[in-house]
């Protein structure tokens, strides 16, 4: 009934499996990738014949955790998956960007990839092995696909480099400072594809060695793909790539001149507008069944390519006048909002992005439900991208996916200059508002998060600056590499390099590549130039911080204190009451973790103090021959008792009420009056004994006894 191929190895630590035939055959190619016990099965389908009029190649990823797999019931009202998670978009991302650029050259027929997580557990994270499922299904599916691909993630401890590191050592890298990189890889054989990280100021040389470890660890993967290939893959799918040579000739023939004229131009609006009117210009110099051509727009943007790439290799100068190596004019400011605890604009030519920070309590942090269990962040970073920051009138809704991708490669720069959270107790939130566009604005994101944080007044260990580099690279092996690339530069170029750290080294790095995969001489060629640009911005970045305010006034004040954990009960209170008071009665929001980590957060500084003294009360016990302030809460016939501390009461006997005997305690005491105390200590049955009449009740000091006068000498 089945026609089943199963392949096996031993790569790292784990034992990996591929296995086709058996489910989803009715897919163009299925293939159920096991790492561990970590099972992904990717499914491949596609269009056999293109939409008519199509442009553009609609290949769509789709990544699914389902919560059974990992033993899970999904939390929510419906009980279900819902829409995707950030973990699953950011994964459906990563699968995407790799294998785009290995189909081949005009293909246009839809394609759909979808990858699903069967089993986890809960220690090999199966992003990797979604990536070498879907790379093995394409391979066999018959889709004119020019790879396979393998991808790897590489951990760094000690100077040693770790091939695909456990889950919980890559969770919250920032709190383990032996663990100083999160570095996935993807490529083919003989190249790079697509590299993502997380890294805590590494070296450019670190960096470059790590995709190399990388590339060189995934090779056997690549060899097992190929080999299962041989058993199971479909008949090539007849496809030729359209030959549109004399439609080319054509389009340059009416309009070459034109449309070089119009890049020549450095302003970005009036570049468009004449790129517009050349485009137009073009199309009314051709024939109707030319105009009808599908491979029309390959034509128009091979044109546009060629004047673009050209003249840059040849000349080494840019569209917008600019040699390879020099970032574009930047305008940094703080404090640019009244109101908001931290603000910056950053404008690097014609790219701005106005970024603000808002400082909250342990209240405002995120949780976030995986599938290898709950847990909470204390930094957030939210990236929008409205469609007036190209000047366009599009349609407004929710975040997609590139928002939450460029969103997430900001928040990775950032997280290594963070302050521990027992050091700043405050839940971050940095929001991107992109207001112009023109390149690179996740980079901005990462400079004004970085201006506008430390406007809010968050003690980070240094200033982060990003830098977007490019690539052109031509058929003859010339090429030229372009710092602070144009958003036309990254159209029709072949690499988005981006590169964010600190002056003492790389906490970001991502690169995409639109050919098959760049020397790892050209890359370090990248990084170095990459770091001449992340100076010079970090240079002019200082130069708005000279002026950056303090603590925002409008940003809660946290205080944090530690008690014994068999205290906690007693601060909560049965049912929450002692908890509720303490926040009523002091205007103070109050959260305790288990670890007795308390927090404690207002604008106000008194309220602070007040709700502290009260939890104080609570976990503190009373000293030995300590003076208290008390209340007489009970009269009995052998003394009073005073409340003194906090709930605790305690007995002053008759006889030390005052310096003579008493009838009754309500001779001179009634209930509810104020008296000093002093703790005398404890009775055999731990009974608290206090002492009005060694404490003037005026001032609060301690009486103290007059020395014994020696007797004269007869």
């Amino acid at each position: 009934m089945f026609n089943e191929s199963k392949k096996t190895m031993q790569w790292g630590e784990e034992t990996l499996t591929l296995e086709t035939g058996k489910v989803a055959r009715q897919a163009d190619g299925c293939v159920i990738a096991t790492l561990g016990e970590t099972s992904v099965m990717a499914a491949v389908t596609f269009a056999k014949a293109p939409k008519p009029g199509q442009d553009f190649f609609p290949l769509t990823v789709h990544y699914q955790e389902k919560y059974y797999a990992a033993g899970k019931v999904p939390g929510g009202f419906f009980k279900r998956e819902a829409r995707p998670t950030e973990k699953e978009t950011l994964t459906a991302r990563l699968i995407d960007r790799p294998i785009r650029p290995l189909f081949v050259e005009g293909f246009k027929h839809e394609v759909l990839v979808m990858c699903t997580v069967l089993s986890h557990d809960l220690v090999n994270d199966p992003d990797i092995v979604a990536m070498i499922a879907a790379s093995a299904a394409l391979t066999i599916s018959g889709v004119p696909f020019m790879g396979p691909i393998a991808a790897a993630r590489v951990g760094y401890v000690d100077g040693e480099y770790i091939l695909n590191p456990e889950i919980d050592d890559m969770d919250e890298l920032r709190t383990k400072p032996d663990q100083r990189l999160d570095l996935v890889v993807a490529g083919t054989k003989d190249a790079v594809m697509m590299v993502e990280s997380e890294a805590y100021e590494l070296s450019e040389a670190e960096m470059l060695d790590a995709v190399k470890f990388a590339h060189d660890s995934f090779q056997p993967v690549i060899d097992l793909i190929i080999d299962l290939a041989e058993d199971a893959a479909k008949e090539p799918f007849d496809f030729q790539a359209p030959d549109y040579a004399d439609l080319y000739a054509a389009v340059k023939a009416a309009g070459e001149e034109q449309m070089r004229a119009a890049f020549a131009l450095t302003d970005k609006q009036e570049r468009t507008a004449a790129v517009s009117a050349a485009r137009d210009a073009i199309k009314e110099a051709l024939t109707e069944e030319q105009l009808e051509d599908a491979n029309l727009g390959s034509a128009m943007k091979k044109l546009e390519a060629g004047i673009l790439r050209g003249d840059v290799v040849k000349t080494g100068k840019r569209i917008d006048g600019r040699d390879t190596t020099t970032v574009r004019a930047i305008e940094s400011q703080v404090g640019f909002l009244p109101r908001t605890h931290g603000s910056a604009l950053f404008t690097r030519g014609e790219t701005q992005g106005l970024v603000v920070t808002t400082l909250g309590t342990g209240d405002d942090e995120q949780i976030i439900d995986a599938l290898h269990g709950n847990f909470r962040s204390n930094f957030l970073l939210h990236y929008n991208f409205p469609p007036y920051s190209v000047g366009e009138a599009g349609r407004v809704g929710p975040p997609g996916r590139r928002e939450i991708g460029h969103g997430k490669l900001a928040w990775r720069a950032l997280q290594a200059v963070l302050p521990a959270a027992t050091d700043f107790p405050y839940t971050v939130r940095v929001v991107s508002e992109i207001t112009e566009s023109n390149g690179s604005s996740s980079m901005a994101s990462v400079c004004g998060g970085s201006l506008s944080m430390m406007d809010a007044g968050v003690p980070l260990k240094s200033a982060v600056a990003g830098v977007a580099m490019g690539l052109i690279l031509e058929d003859d092996g010339s090429y030229a590499i372009l710092t602070d690339i144009l958003g036309d530069e990254d159209h029709l170029g072949d690499m988005d390099f981006k590169v964010a750290g600190t002056e003492n080294g790389i906490t970001s790095l991502q690169m995409d590549i639109k050919v098959a995969g760049i020397t790892p001489e050209i890359m370090e060629k990248a990084l170095a130039q990459a770091k001449d640009g992340r100076m010079h911005i970090l240079g002019e970045m200082n130069k708005a911080l000279s002026g950056a305010s303090d603590f925002s006034v409008h940003a809660p004040r946290i205080e944090t204190m530690n008690i014994p954990t068999d205290k906690i009960r007693e601060v909560i209170g049965s049912g929450g009451k002692v908890i509720r008071e303490i926040v009523e009665v002091s205007g103070a929001k109050v959260d305790i973790n288990d670890d007795g980590v308390i927090k404690i957060a207002s604008p106000n500084g008194e309220s602070i103090q007040k709700a502290y003294d009260m939890i104080h009360s609570i976990v503190a016990e009373p000293e030995e021959g300590q003076i208290y302030n008390g209340k007489v809460v009970k009269i009995v016939d052998f003394g009073a008792f005073v409340n003194f501390f906090g709930k605790r009461d305690g007995l002053v006997h008759v006889s030390q009420i005052e310096n003579r005997r008493l009838n009754h305690p309500s001779d001179v005491l009634k209930e509810g009056q104020e008296v000093k105390v002093k703790l005398l200590g404890f009775d055999d049955r731990g009974k608290v004994r206090l002492s009005m009449k060694v404490v003037d009740q005026e001032t609060g000091e301690e009486i103290k006894p007059e020395p014994k006068k020696e007797k004269a000498e007869d």
